[in-house]
């Protein structure tokens, strides 16, 4: 059985708000079938009229946090997740509360009062689904919050800590702070490439914490950019993963069993079967 808080996640909450629409609704909105935007300022009043209909149905989503969510699920212990990111101070991030709490997630958000709880509306029409995200306040994340001592004591009790490469874009610096406090305490610190964008615009941020990480996980997209990037002369997936497994750790005193313990693995999946790579 899994211990309480053995895994910590960190990330962007968006709260899905889930409804069966029409094409009008979509026209009305100038959203196309099938597609995933990030929401404008024509977009805004969708939320409201999404979450007034009678079959909607809210998820506590965002990539970390529906990874957390899936592994509370499989681990079936009562806390042993525990996840951290920012939401607003309104109906959408109690309504994400009581989701992540339904779910047998400890979450501890940081409540900004300037901003909204970041939503996804998802469209679906015909079995099909459009998506709509509006961050908002998963951007507002601060260290500050990280740091109180009732936060701070999740990372010390987990033993995996998993943050998506998304959350390079909002607070770098907590993630600095909790990869350095695993790697001296002998935990495993997971990371995902997310979107090559992240790969790309926001590498400076990804080199310092890379040294730091343990596993990760990526697509062959993501990956062929991280190589490309990085000046490497290759789109072969196997020489990218092997690649990626070489780059040096973070070894300081008394952590020398970190070049013993793992090595590297980077998962890639697409139309291939996935690829997992492992080198001590």
């Amino acid at each position: 059985m899994a211990s309480e808080g053995v895994l910590l996640g960190m990330g962007n909450p968006l709260l899905d708000i889930s409804a069966v629409v029409d094409d009008a609704f979509l026209t009305k909105y100038d959203i196309k079938l099938n597609n995933a935007i990030l929401a404008e300022e024509k977009h805004l009043p969708m939320y409201d009229e999404l979450a007034s209909k009678s079959n909607v149905d809210y998820i506590a989503g965002g990539a970390t946090q529906n990874s957390i969510r899936v592994a509370q699920w499989m681990l079936q212990t009562p806390g042993a997740t525990s996840y951290m990111g920012c939401i607003g101070k309104d109906k959408f991030g109690e309504e994400m509360k009581k989701n992540a709490q339904a779910a047998g997630v400890t979450a501890h958000y940081y409540e900004d009062e300037t901003a909204p709880t970041g939503t996804c509306a998802v469209c679906v029409v015909g079995g099909e689904r459009s998506l709509v995200a509006n961050l908002s306040a998963a951007n507002c994340y601060k260290s500050e919050h990280l740091k109180r001592p009732e936060n701070w004591a999740l990372v010390e009790k987990a033993k995996y800590i998993y943050i998506a490469g998304f959350f390079l874009t909002v607070s770098p610096d907590s993630i600095q702070l909790v990869a350095e406090h695993a790697a001296a305490n002998n935990k495993v610190f997971l990371m995902n490439l997310s979107a090559p964008f992240i790969c790309e615009f926001f590498r400076d941020a990804q080199e310092k914490v890379l040294p730091y990480v343990d596993y990760i996980f990526g697509n062959e997209t993501e990956a062929k950019i991280f190589a490309k990037v990085r000046g490497w002369e290759t789109e072969n997936i196997e020489e990218i993963a092997l690649k990626i497994s070489q780059l040096p750790l973070s070894v300081g005193p008394g952590q020398e069993h970190r070049r013993l313990r793992e090595g590297r693995l980077l998962r890639c999946q697409c139309h291939h079967p996935a690829l997992w790579l492992h080198v001590p």
